[in-house]
């Protein structure tokens, strides 16, 4: 009887923690709070930014501007919701986008909370909700 049990409490917890992450993968970013207010972040906690030089839903960092400013990647199959959009890239790789902007990390960011690309050549700036 006791094996039973515990067998049936590893699969239960096993299939929650394959259920989990599928779950949370659908929100494309998450709100935190910052000195100047609410912000958006990936799953990891990083800073997520906007690109003044983007109009109309289209992302115009590519190349070796995308190296330093890495896009938001979004799944192939991913869907809107909300004020998340799913943009192409020149390169065909999806990405997301909030009220049309899309998003980007700062690869100079070490960690959560950071916001050291905000103001960077007076075109990037944290993405707020």
């Amino acid at each position: 009887m006791m094996r039973t049990v515990y067998a049936a409490t590893l699969i239960t917890v096993g299939w929650l923690g394959v259920c989990a992450p599928a779950q949370a993968a659908g929100e494309p970013a998450k709100t935190a709070q910052a000195m100047g207010g609410q912000i958006l972040t990936d799953q990891k906690g990083m800073t997520l930014y906007t690109f003044d030089k983007d109009a109309g839903g289209k992302s115009t960092c590519n190349g070796p501007c995308a190296a330093n400013w890495p896009p938001l990647a979004a799944a192939a199959d991913a869907k809107p919701m909300g004020k998340y959009t799913v943009i192409t890239r020149d390169d065909g790789v999806k990405q997301w986008a909030y009220s049309g902007k899309p998003l980007y990390t700062w690869a100079k960011d070490a960690k959560p909370g950071d916001t050291t690309g905000d103001g960077v050549n007076n075109v990037w700036h944290v993405a707020k909700p």
